[in-house]
Parts: structure tokens; C-alpha cells; sequence
């Protein structure tokens, strides 16, 4: 077999070539090889700590220049062979790197993975990365990099994973993305890129998993080439402005696993068919899309599918029959939506369901009565449909059962006595059905409770004094039913109750003094009983009601003056009772919305503060009652002659206006050198019982409150006693620039629109403005006690807030905000949160104010892009800095750091902090290097209250999270901020 003498033959010249080979790499793994390792790492540690300007975290104490090997260095992983360096990993030390990634990480010859994940790295993207040729890993996710994804990625050619999510990327995806033939993995989720999703992504045949969601992307179809992606095993396209159909070609991708997710979209068309023969898929997501049609029969070949949203959609048809031979089945969301027909009945088979949400359709026909039976059943949402027959009986067989919701439909029948035994429960909305018999006693046993509305159904019967044991109730409902008996006492024992809500009923006996003891109470509304004996002076103790009706009762005795205690209420209806004697003069001093004493046999004057146009029918049924105008023996001065009251009122204040007004723009004419060709305009947002001569004089330099960047703040009065603050903005014809003068004219109209149209508890009131030419004036209720930031941040003895007042003020603030995102229409951004912009009241009821900068959002999804940036430096969020464009989750992010800056007493930047560190990065530091709470908490509080800051420290942390989509959202922080109250137990020791 060998070759001639003196030949090599060709299996030795082979052996040769491995030996060559083996002795090659015998040279590069010499001691030598090593030590260059450990130079090339000391070097970018240097550079990391250069750029940190400080300490780097702890691991990099075992990175030492003496060591002949960095293999046991931690974040370093090398070859067990040639023992070479393969893999860094410094991923979550939030490491400060402005200037971006070390150049030197791509000498070691044999790197293959670089984890930099959640840190905070910024600069463009790394391009030197691309001389790191053997690598097949980079993880650059969750930092500060800016800029545009690079084209000559494609130079990568090893590369498997690639994850760039949590960052700041802008522009398209560029073409060189789908030249990446050996990628596995590539995440972009949560940037800023705005072009469409690429078909030439379709050429990346080995991908697995691809994650383009929540980028504010284009308008843009789902490109079929996707459907080439026969490996892949997760597709999510979140949140990215899809629209169109959804391809058929997507039912090619047969070895989706994990989860298809198109939620969030503006995706049309009817399902393909194609998508219910995927057998491996385990989580579908559709929700919050335009899909129309009915759900295709076939949908009995998910065999994997676990979770089903298909939820906010425009459906129609029935459920499938199919759906119950899905045996893994455990969550189907089908919610708001037009579909018909009945629950199948075969989904109470299925052995690991646990949520059902079909709320907000058309269902008809009966529950499936042993829904629940299997045991794990937790979440059950079938409100808003038109269901009928009785409850389930087995809902809560698993006690597992959270959410119990069945309100809006035509149930019939009594409530089962086995919820009488479901202590898991949180929320049992049962409202507005056609349910009978009495209210198990049981049923008060879930002390895990929050919230309880049985109302406007045929129950009767009475409340049980078991009651006490749900003490977590926030909101009972129970108005509207057949109820009847005493109210029992125990009904005070609940210190968490905000919402009672009883009227219409037929209950009997006293208003229980007990109620007294809910100071949290926010709303009582028991009128429409029985109810007789006098109202317990003990409410005036509910320093928290906001609105008392007990209107259509037989209460007797007089108006307790305790009531005149309860500055912030703002309706009251006594109306239609048997009340006796004066009209508290403390009552009249409250600022009500609405207010009615009609129908009593009450006597003496009507307080000042009442007796005005805005309450004109509010004492008609009082023959005895007089208007406070006239002497008490005068007949002509009866509220039972209304026609005089009426009349006169309506009189006075259109006199009064008139005058007052044009008193006013002479007064201003002689005082701004007597330009007479000056024409004045006033717009009043509320019905103000007084006229508003007086303002003017209010622009005294001794009376200024304070200035700003929009304008100068003065204490004024109106005719009638009230201080007001007035907000003398600066005037742009003084700087004779165009673009300040836009500028201003946008900051006016902009706390104009906004304010003037708001109407909460927690937003400033803007009672009404002056305007000419360049001059205008914002006129606004006076807030005694200044701004948080004031307060807060003030070194004068007496000014500091104790923890209860600091969450008092956090949650208000929070409700306010939650108002301007959630519950106004359209949306409106703050765009400047910041403690200077609450200001307090007299009882430290907070107000958000300054508007000027306010952007109404008349579309979700996308935010505003702005001109400049917008915001006060230390509370502006880190994407917006970068991107001028603002959300939702930029107002969060500054309302995280008010939260910090209550939590630590400190301002948003201090010089203690260093340079360029804000008090969110400080903050981090010291829970990083594992310092004692003690140093985060503002020493002024007692650290008894440690507990409870805490909690609150975690919602700044939420709020103030570098990726926007990490924040919640301001209805969970209201939440999270309940939920944060300071205990009653620690309120006592503090008492004492």
C-alpha cells in the first residue's frame, strides 16, 4: 500500500499538517498567551474605570495584573482546552460607560461571547466589535446606546445571538441584518426604531427566535417572506404599528413552540386558518388588534396551546365546539369583542384551566354549572354580556378563586352558600343581575376582600355583623337591592373602607356612630332607607369624605356642626329628611360642588358661603329658613320665597360682573400708562358665586410669591375675602423674538386648554384669565402651604413632613395624574413633574399645577415628538433626553423621582451625589453596594416607618426603570401607593 522508497506517503504528509497544527496551537496557549490575556483585560478595565470616574463594582476585584491567567477571574469563562478566553459576561452591574465598549475586548483572539446586558453604556454602536471575528454571542441589551443599527453587522458571520433590547436605536433596520446566516436569536425589543418591519429578514434561515417589539415602527404590513422562517420557534412583534392582514404564510412556521405574539396592533382581516394548525404553539397572542370574523373551526389542533388572547378584537360568531378538546388549555381571553351563542359547555372538563375572561360580549344561555369542578379555576370574568340562570356552584372549589366578576348580565337565582368558604377571593362583582334570597354571612369571611358590589340586584334580607372580618374592603356596594334591617356597627370596624355605597335600599334604625372611625371614607351614600335618629356627630371625624349623601331618610335632630369639619368635602345632601334648627355657619365655609338641604324644617340664616345663585334650589321645603342678607325677624328674607332669593341672586351677579369686570380693565388701562385702545378679555372656567374686581391690584412686587421660567406668581384677593394666586406670565414682545413669542403664546394656550377644561381634586383649580395682547394673567385657587419642593426641601425649623403627610401627598399627586392619563379624554402629558409643581393646600392636600408645557394626546400609542427639550434637568427621563419625544412613561419616570425625593428627603441632584450622578443613580449606587436603608431614608422620619418608606422606595424604583416599558403605568401606581399606606399600628405608636 506504501509508495516508492524514499516517498512520503499522503497519510504521513497529513500527520505532518496535525502535528504542525497542534504545535501551533501548543504556541498560542503558552504562559506567554496568557499573560497578553490578562494585559488585554487589565486595559479595559482601566478604560471602564475611566469612564465610571470612580469605583467599578466588586467582581472587578478579582481581575489582578499579577495573576498568569484570567481564566478564574469572575464574568470570565475560557476554553477547557487551549484555555483561552471564550466568554465575558458583566452583564447587571450597572456599569457607567458613557464613551461605550473598550476597543481592546476584541484582541483576545478566541472571544465568542460579550455580555454587557443591563448596564449603563451609551455612546453609538460599537463598531470595532466587528474585528471580533469568532464572536457568536453579543448581548448589548438594556444600556444607553443611541444611533443607527449598523449595515456592516453582517461582518459577523458566526454570530448566533444577538440581543440589542432596552436601548435607544433609531431609524431601520438596515439590509445587513438578513446577511447573518448562522444567527439563532435576534432580540431589538423596546428601542426607538421607526422603520418598517424587513422582509429581507425572511433570508435568515437558521433564526429561532426573532423579538421586534414595542419600537414606534411605521405603519407597516407583516411581510410574508417571514413565513420562510420554517425553524423559527418564537415570533413576537408586539406594539410596532402592524396593519393589514395576517399572512397566511405565518402557518408555515410549523415549529413556533413558544409563542406567536401580534398584540397591540392595528392588524385587520379575518384569523387564517392557517394559524389554528400550528399543533407545537403554546402561547397565542392576538389582543388589541381590528380582527374581525369568526374563530376558525380547526382551532381543536392547537394540541400544544396553553394560553389563548384573542381579546379587543371585533370576533364574531361563536366559540368553537374544538376549543374543548384543547386538554393543556389553561388561560382563554375572548374580552370585548361581538361574539355569540353559548359557553361551551365542555370547557369545565378541562383539567388545568384557571382564567376565563370573556367579558364585554354577547354570550347568552346559562354558565356551565360545573365550571371550577377541577379545582384550579382562579380568574372567572364574565361581566357585560346577557347570561342568564344561576350561579356556578363550584367557582371556587379550588379556593384559589382571586376575581369573581358577573356584573351586567340576567342572573337569576341566590348566591351559593359555598362562596361563603373562599378566602382567596379579592373581587366579587356580582352588580346589576337579577339575584335573590340574602347575602351569605359567609361571604364576609374573605378577608383578602378589596372590593364588594352586589348591587342593583333583588337581595334581601340583612347585613351580617360578620362583616368585620373583611377587613381589606376598600369599595362595598350593595345599593339598589331589597335589604333591609339595622345597619350594624360593625361596619366602623373595616379601616381601609373608602366606598360605602347603600342607598336604595330599605334599611332601618340609626346611622351607626361607628362609621365616625373610617378615617379613610371617602365617599357615603345611604340615602333612599329608612333611616331615622340624628346624623352621629362622629362623621366629622371622616376627615377624608368627599361626598355624604344621606338624602330621603326620616333622620331628625339638627346638622351636626362637626361637619363644617370636613374641608374637602365637596357634595353633601341632607335633602328630603326631618332635620331641625341652623345651617352650621362651619358648613358654609366649604367650597361644595354640589349642595342640598331641601325639604327639612331647618331655620336661621343661610351661611354666607351658601347663600348664592350656584345653590339656588338647595333650601326650597325650609319655610323657616332666611337668607343671610336679611335680619332673621324678616318675612320678605324667607327661602320659601324663592322668587326673591332666585331673582336677586341672579341679579346681584350679573351686576357685579359687569362692574367688576369693566372696573378692572379701566383700572389696568390707568396703570399701564393709559394706552385706552387696549381691549381686555376674561374667560371663567367655573361658576364662581363673586365677582373678580380686585385682581388687578394684586401685581404689587410686596406681594410676590415667586417667579419662574413662564412667568411671575403674586398673592391676590377677590372682592369676596378669597386669596388667589395670580400668574402674570412674561410678556414675548420684550424679548422681539418670534420664536419666543410662539413660544409663550403656547405656553399660555397650552395651561389655558388643559386647566381650564380639568376638573379633579388634585389638579389645580384655574378659577379664570385675563388676556390682552401680550399681557396675560392666570388666575388660580391659593395654595397656603407652597409647593412639595418648598416643604420639603426647606431648612426652615417647622417645615418638615412626617411619613403620613408624605404618602397623603404622594397618592394625591398619583390620583391626579392617573386622572390626566387614564380617565380624561383626551389623554394629557404633564411634561414637567416635579415636586416644585405640587403645591399643598392648607391640609396638605396636594395639587398638580404649572400645565405650561402640557401636551393633549389625541391618538395613544405613539406620544409627541417635541422641539427642545422639554422638562426640569435631575426629573426628565433618560429615552426622552435622547429622542424629544414624550409619553405617558416620561410623566412616570418623573414622578418616580418626586417619589425618591420623598423617600430620601433629598433634591433630584445634590452635590453629595458627584458629578452627573441624579438621585435615581444614587439611589441604585447605595442598594447596589448593599448600604443600609438608613442612609437612603431622610433621617427626619422615625424608623418605625422604615417598613412603609420601603415600599414606597420600590414604586420610585418602578416608576424611574431605564426602560420605559418596564414602568407601570399611573393607575398601578395609584394602586401600589394604596396598597403602600403607612399601618395603623405604626400611626398609633406615632400618636403616642
Amino acid at each position: 500500500m506504501g509508495g516508492f522508497p524514499g516517498e512520503k506517503s499522503p497519510i504521513f504528509g497529513r500527520f505532518q499538517l496535525l502535528l504542525l497544527a497542534l504545535a501551533a496551537v501548543s504556541y498560542i496557549s503558552t504562559p506567554a498567551a496568557f499573560a497578553q490575556e490578562v494585559a488585554i483585560l487589565i486595559r479595559f478595565k482601566q478604560n471602564l474605570e475611566k469612564q465610571a470616574q470612580g469605583e467599578l463594582p466588586d467582581l472587578f476585584q478579582s481581575w489582578k495584573s499579577t495573576d498568569s491567567s484570567p481564566c478564574k477571574w469572575e464574568g470570565i469563562s475560557c476554553d477547557s482546552k487551549s484555555g483561552l478566553v471564550t466568554e465575558i459576561n458583566l452583564a447587571d452591574l450597572q456599569i457607567d460607560a458613557g464613551e461605550g465598549v473598550p476597543p481592546v475586548v476584541c484582541e483576545l483572539p478566541s472571544l465568542e461571547s460579550l455580555n454587557l446586558g443591563n448596564n449603563e453604556i451609551g455612546g453609538g454602536f460599537p463598531q470595532h466589535l466587528f474585528q471580533c471575528s469568532s464572536l457568536k454571542s453579543l448581548n448589548l441589551s438594556m444600556n444607553l446606546f443611541v444611533g443607527l443599527l449598523p449595515n456592516n453587522i453582517s461582518a459577523l458571520t458566526k454570530l448566533e445571538n444577538l440581543d440589542l433590547c432596552g436601548n435607544n436605536f433609531t431609524g431601520e433596520i438596515p439590509p445587513g441584518f438578513g446577511r447573518l446566516p448562522s444567527l439563532l436569536e435576534l432580540n431589538l425589543t423596546n428601542n426607538l426604531l421607526n422603520g418598517t418591519v424587513p422582509g429581507f429578514l425572511g433570508q435568515l434561515s437558521n433564526l429561532q427566535r426573532l423579538d421586534l417589539a414595542y419600537n414606534p415602527m411605521a405603519e407597516g404590513p407583516i411581510p410574508e417572506e417571514l413565513g420562510r422562517l420554517t425553524k423559527l420557534r418564537n415570533l413576537i412583534l408586539t406594539k410596532i404599528n402592524l396593519v393589514g392582514k395576517i399572512p397566511e404564510s405565518l402557518g408555515n412556521l410549523v415549529e413556533l413552540e413558544e409563542i406567536l405574539d401580534l398584540s397591540w396592533n392595528g392588524l385587520s382581516g379575518s384569523l387564517p386558518a392557517s394559524l389554528f394548525n400550528l399543533h407545537k404553539l403554546k402561547l397565542l397572542e392576538l389582543y388589541d388588534n381590528q380582527l374581525e370574523g369568526e374563530i376558525p373551526a380547526n382551532i381543536f389542533n392547537l394540541t400544544s396551546i396553553t394560553d389563548i388572547d384573542i381579546s379587543n378584537n371585533r370576533l364574531t360568531g361563536s366559540i368553537p365546539s374544538g376549543i374543548t378538546q384543547l386538554k393543556s388549555l389553561r388561560l382563554l381571553h375572548l374580552w370585548q369583542n361581538e361574539l355569540t351563542g353559548a359557553i361551551p359547555e365542555g370547557i369545565q372538563d378541562l383539567g388545568d384551566f384557571f382564567e376565563l375572561r370573556l367579558f364585554k360580549n354577547n354570550f347568552t344561555g346559562r354558565i356551565p354549572q360545573k365550571l371550577g369542578s377541577n379545582g384550579k379555576l382562579e380568574v372567572f370574568d364574565v361581566s357585560n354580556n346577557m347570561l342568564e340562570g344561576p350561579i356556578p356552584p363550584e367557582l371556587c372549589k379550588s379556593k384559589r378563586l382571586v376575581e369573581l366578576i358577573l356584573f351586567n348580565n340576567g342572573i337569576t337565582g341566590g348566591i351559593p352558600d359555598s362562596y361563603g368558604s373562599c378566602p382567596s377571593v379579592e373581587r366579587i362583582l356580582m352588580n346589576n343581575n337579577k339575584l335573590n334570597g340574602s347575602i351569605p354571612p359567609g361571604i364576609w369571611n374573605t378577608e383578602h376582600a378589596y372590593i364588594v358590589d352586589l348591587s342593583e340586584n333583588e337581595l334581601s334580607g340583612s347585613i351580617s355583623s360578620e362583616i368585620s372580618k373583611a377587613s381589606n374592603l376598600t369599595t362595598l356596594n350593595l345599593y339598589g337591592n331589597k335589604l333591609s334591617g339595622p345597619l350594624p356597627p360593625e361596619l366602623g370596624d373595616i379601616p381601609d373602607l373608602t366606598r360605602l355605597q347603600l342607598y336604595g335600599n330599605m334599611f332601618e334604625g340609626e346611622l351607626p356612630s361607628q362609621l365616625g372611625q373610617l378615617s379613610r371614607l371617602n365617599v357615603l351614600f345611604v340615602h333612599d332607607n329608612k333611616l331615622e335618629g340624628q346624623i352621629p356627630k362622629a362623621l366629622g371625624m371622616c376627615k377624608d369624605l368627599a361626598q355624604l349623601n344621606l338624602a330621603g331618610n326620616q333622620l331628625t335632630g339638627s346638622i351636626p356642626e362637626s361637619l363644617g369639619d370636613i374641608s374637602g368635602l365637596t357634595l353633601l345632601d341632607l335633602s328630603r329628611n326631618m332635620l331641625t334648627g341652623d345651617i352650621p355657619l362651619s358648613i358654609g365655609e366649604i367650597k361644595f360642588s354640589s349642595f342640598n338641604v331641601s325639604y327639612n324644617r331647618l331655620s336661621g340664616r343661610v351661611p354666607d358661603g351658601l347663600a348664592n345663585g350656584a345653590f339656588d334650589s338647595s333650601f326650597i321645603g325650609n319655610p323657616e329658613l332666611c337668607a343671610s342678607s336679611e335680619s332673621s325677624g324678616s318675612r320678605h328674607g324667607r327661602v320659601g320665597l324663592l322668587g326673591y332669593v332666585i331673582g336677586g341672586t341672579f341679579a346681584a351677579a350679573a351686576l357685579l360682573f359687569i362692574v367688576g369686570s369693566w372696573l378692572f380693565v379701566r383700572k389696568y388701562r390707568q396703570m399701564k400708562s393709559g394706552d385706552s385702545s387696549r381691549s381686555w378679555s376674561m374667560t371663567s372656567f367655573h361658576k364662581l358665586p363673586f365677582n373678580h374686581v380686585g385682581v388687578i391690584e394684586s401685581l404689587d412686587e410686596d406681594n410676590v410669591l415667586g417667579s419662574g421660567g413662564a412667568g411671575k406668581v403674586y398673592l391676590g384677593k377677590l372682592s369676596n375675602g378669597q386669596a388667589v394666586a395670580v400668574k402674570k406670565l412674561w410678556s414675548a414682545a420684550k424679548k422681539g423674538d418670534d420664536s419666543a413669542s410662539q413660544k409663550y403664546e403656547r405656553s399660555f394656550q397650552a395651561e389655558v386648554e388643559t386647566l381650564g377644561k380639568l376638573r379633579h381634586k388634585n389638579i389645580v383649580k384655574l378659577l379664570f384669565c385675563y388676556t390682552c395682547d401680550d399681557d396675560k394673567f392666570l388666575v388660580y385657587d391659593y395654595m397656603e402651604n407652597g409647593s412639595l419642593g418648598e416643604m420639603l426641601h426647606s431648612k426652615k425649623a417647622g417645615r418638615g413632613l412626617d411619613w403620613p403627610a408624605r404618602h397623603r401627598i404622594a397618592l394625591g399627586a398619583a390620583e391626579g395624574l392617573a386622572y390626566l392619563h387614564h380617565d380624561y379624554k383626551p389623554q394629557v402629558l404633564h411634561c414637567d413633574v416635579k415636586s416644585n409643581n405640587i403645591l399643598l393646600d392648607a391640609e396638605l392636600e396636594p395639587h398638580v399645577a404649572d400645565f405650561g408645557l402640557a401636551r393633549i394626546i389625541q391618538q395613544h400609542g405613539n406620544g409627541v415628538s417635541m422641539t427642545s427639550i422639554a422638562g426640569t434637568y435631575g426629573y426628565i427621563a433618560p429615552e426622552y433626553a435622547y429622542t424629544l419625544k414624550v409619553t405617558e412613561k416620561s410623566d412616570i419616570y418623573s414622578f418616580g423621582v418626586v417619589l425618591l425625593e420623598l423617600v430620601t428627603g433629598k433634591r433630584p441632584i445634590e452635590a453629595e451625589f458627584g458629578d452627573g450622578v441624579d438621585i435615581v443613580r444614587w439611589v441604585c449606587d447605595k442598594i447596589q453596594a448593599r448600604n443600609s436603608l438608613a442612609e437612603i431614608f431622610d433621617s427626619r422620619i422615625p424608623s418605625y416607618f422604615h417598613e412603609d418608606m420601603m415600599l414606597m422606595l420600590r414604586v420610585g424604583l418602578l416608576c424611574t426603570s431605564a426602560l420605559p416599558v418596564q414602568r407601570p403605568g399611573m393607575k398601578e401606581v395609584v394602586q401600589m401607593l394604596v396598597e403602600a399606606r403607612p399601618k395603623e399600628k405604626i400611626l398609633a405608636k406615632q400618636a403616642v
